[in-house]
Formats: structure tokens, sequence, C-alpha cells
């Protein structure tokens, strides 16, 4: 049983809703009201989100946004919709998806430009395929600090606003409650918007489609020969940008399927993500995944295949299947030198020099050797110098032998290099805290016991990954033995 939705407007809020995509027509989505949950309650809030939006500080707080960000009310002005998209999952054509358990309020003009407010756990939609429409309290406080995590180390990213919990009760492998996460974007578009309409042969709403994301978010293509080829190549240059910073800082995505990748390029849908604790290539972050297809060392190249599928999607608008082929060739060369790039700054080169490559393959062939953590090793690494013991860095080897002849290679390539500077230069690039699985499950375990202290205490870390933060030391140790049982699927 829940309590009905508020239909009386509240203007109190003075938000400015301007919903772009919802003029886009009725072909592209549903429109549908929240469902409301009784007696919501707060479990964390975006003071900083909510600042770059605009909001009013005092009204944040307030039971009128309690409501509306956990959908018991809709605003005035906001029209809630939910969106119809297709993709492939785990590598196979799925069909007709959408937003299952999302639902769009509208867009905020802000000091940012015009920014999507979405609901995630709001209620069924007609995309719900047999679900409930409702996330639970652990996935929601999952994404709401990962997707400021992800910000907070420059990587592009949707954000959340808040958390809304509820004592609803939801059905998952167990009885769990609801919660209600606020997520916001300049716009949630996904490759599979583009081949819902070009697998359905609706051409012209693929093409007014393309042509809302390049006015709104490519403009620079409109003035190309081929603008929707020049769409495909700009989409695949930021998202060949977007896998060298997963890859830099050891994050694991866990769910690549067309349906959850973003056509501006953004980190979208968390859901069994990780941050490498040691290092492995081949590690599979998402216990649901049995082929290991969405594995860390895949990720680049399953970023390609995705891109691909996006290009056929698109060819209906093209002249010929060689352009759409052409536009996807610079992410082969684009990802390895932006990778190559944000790993010289990690090893703290200022400088190109030809042997680069060389010390950061043997790098990661060290490291995976030796299982070592990746986020310490590099921490820890901003305190090397040629001259120097080197062992807060050899500590985390067993095998000495192997580090030894490593740290002679670095000392000689850093040898001339200014130490204050380089030193400074890693400490901006080699985070201290990252959102590590065991850091998120001891929030949870106390936000289900209504203690979100812990919650709000590791986004504030996350806002500023790169400090020091004395009095959370132990946030950015080691994990504990338990957390390798920990078990992240597609269940949320």
């Amino acid at each position: 049983m829940t309590t009905a939705l508020a239909t009386n407007p509240d203007t109190s809020t003075s938000l400015q809703w301007n919903n772009q995509f919802a003029r886009l027509g009725p072909a592209f989505f549903t429109t549908l009201q929240p469902s409301p949950l009784r007696e919501p309650y707060w479990v964390s809030r975006n003071l900083a989100m909510a600042r770059e939006l605009g909001l009013d500080a005092d009204w944040f707080g307030s039971d009128s946004a309690l409501e509306l960000f956990t959908g018991n009310r809709v605003d005035e002005g906001s029209k809630p919709l939910a969106s119809v998209y297709s993709g492939h999952q785990f590598g196979q054509w799925a069909g007709q998806l959408g937003d299952g358990r999302a639902i769009l309020l509208g867009g905020l003009d802000t000091p940012s430009g015009n920014i999507e407010v979405q609901l995630k756990g709001a209620g069924i939609t007609p995309y719900s395929r047999m679900g409930d429409g409702r996330a639970v309290l652990r996935s929601s406080i999952r994404e709401y600090l990962c997707s400021e995590a992800m910000h907070g180390l420059g990587i592009p990213t949707t954000r959340a606003l808040c958390v809304t919990g509820s004592d609803d009760k939801v059905r998952r492998e167990e009885i769990e409650t609801a919660a209600v996460v606020t997520r916001t974007a300049p716009s949630f578009i996904r490759f599979g918007h583009f081949e819902h309409f070009s697998y359905n042969d609706q051409h012209e709403e693929l093409k007014q489609l393309a042509d809302y994301v390049i006015d709104n978010f490519y403009p620079a293509c409109r003035d190309a020969a081929q603008p929707y080829a020049a769409l495909l190549e700009a989409v695949s240059e930021r998202t060949a940008h977007l896998m060298a910073a997963w890859q830099a800082v050891g994050f694991c995505h866990g769910v690549m399927n067309t349906d959850n990748m973003s056509i501006l390029g953004l980190t979208i849908d968390y859901g069994p993500f990780q941050f490498l604790d040691a290092f492995d290539p081949g590690h599979i972050c998402n216990h649901s995944d049995n082929q290991g297809r969405y594995a860390y060392n895949k990720q680049p190249n399953i970023a390609y295949w995705n891109l691909f599928c996006l290009g056929q999607a698109l060819l209906p608008l093209m002249d010929n299947q060689e352009q759409a082929l052409a536009a996807l060739e610079p992410y082969k060369a684009i990802f390895p030198a932006a990778l190559e790039a944000r790993m010289r700054a990690k090893l703290g080169l200022p400088d190109v020099h030809e042997d680069d490559k060389g010390l950061i393959d043997s790098t990661f062939k060290l490291l995976a050797g030796n299982k070592v953590d990746y986020t310490i090793f590099w921490r820890r690494l901003c305190s090397f110098t040629p001259q120097s013991g080197h062992e807060p860095v050899r500590d985390l080897f067993f095998d000495r032998e192997s580090f030894n002849v490593w740290a002679q290679q670095y000392s000689e390539r850093i040898a001339l290099l200014d130490a204050a500077a380089r030193s400074e230069l890693m400490l901006k690039t080699n985070p201290k805290f990252v959102l590590r699985n065991h850091l998120g499950e001891e929030a949870i375990r106390a936000a289900k016991l209504k203690d979100f202290s812990g919650v709000d205490t590791l986004q504030a870390l996350l806002q500023s990954p790169f400090g020091e933060h004395p009095a959370h030391e132990a946030k950015a140790g080691f994990p504990p033995d338990w957390a390798s049982s920990i078990e992240i699927s597609c269940s949320s």
C-alpha cells in the first residue's frame, strides 16, 4: 500500500523546469507519474551538487524537496516521462528496453545550462519488463557515492543529487527496503536510443533524435559535410577518452551493454561496478558476468564494439558504410594515446620520451605479476625518488628482484626531473581515496540501521579524493580479508 501522489502544485521551489527531451514527441517516451513511497526520509543530500544547480539551500532540506525527489508529488512545470530505447546486452540483441525504473522529471535551467533530473526507483513504467520499477537502498547508495567519486576524480559521469529511503519492502534475493536516487545529467540518451529507432525502421525518428543530439550537444557536427558521420566520430572520441580515464584509475563498470553507454561520453548506470583492489587485468566485477565479457582489460574493446553498434544504427542517415567505418577509426588511435598520457601523469612524467610506453607496459606487468593494490601503489609512488630507499613501495611486492629492476628503470627516467614538481603532479593524479567495495558495504550496513553518517563521510572524502584527510587514514588502507567475498551482481 502506497500513499496517493500529491496533486497540489508547490511553487515554493522556484525550480525552472524546461523539459527539452519531451519536445521530441510521444514516439520517444511515455508520460506517467512516479509511484509514491510511504513515509520517505532523507538518506543523504549532495549539497555541492545542489549549489551547482542553483537550488535554495533551505528548500533542499525541506519536506517539499523530500516529497519531490521521492516521487510523492510532481512539481508544477515538470512533465515526468520514461523513455524508450533498445540495446545489445552481453553481446546479444535484447530488443526493446527503456526506462524500467527511471522517470525523468524534466530539465532544469541552471547556471550550468539545462540539466535533466531523473528519479531512479520511482516505480513501474511501461518498460519495466516484469520488474517492479523500484530500487533498493544498497544499490541507490552505491550509485550515489560512485557517481560523486567519479566526478571527484575528474571522470565524466552522471551525478546524483540525493537519496531518499522508505521502509516499503522490495523483493530481490531477499527482502530489502526501497530507495530513490535522484540523478542528473545534461542528457540520459544512450546508444540504445538510436538502436531502437534504427532496428524498427523508424528512420524519421532516428533522424529527429540525431538532430536533437547534434543541435544541443555537438553543434560543430552540423557544419560537417556529413553531420551524422561527424556525430559518430565525436561520440567515438569522447568514449575513447572515457575508457582511458576508467583504465587509468582502475575502474570496472561491469555492465557495458549498449543501453548503458552515454551518447555524451559519460559514465552512466552504476550497477556492479568496482575499483580494483589487487591489480588483476582480467578481473570481473560483475558476479552475473559468467563469461567475463566485461572484465577490466576488455573494457576498451567492448567500448569499440558498442560504438560499432551505434555506427550500424546511424547507417540509414549516412551515404554509405565507409563513412561509418571512417568515423570509428580515430578511436583506435585516441584511446591508447589518451591512456598513455594519463599513465605518464601517474608516473610524474611531464614530457614525452620514446621509451615511455615500455615503462608503462612494464609497470602494468609488474603490478599484475605481484597482484599489488592498485590505488595504494600509485599513491605511495608519489614519494618515490631515485635517492630514496623505496621501502614503502617495495614492501607492496613479494618479488623484490623484479621490483628492483623496474625501480632502476623508473629512476633513470626521472633522474633529471624536479622531484618536488613531479611529486606535486602525481599527488594531483593518483587519488588517495576511491570507493572500494568494502567502504561502500560498511556505509550500506550502517544505513540499513538508519545510520547515514557513513554515507555522508564517504561522500565528503570522495568529493576530494586527492586530499590527505588524516582523520580518515583507515579508509585509504588495504581492504580487509572479508572484502574479497563481496559479490556484486546486476540485481538492484
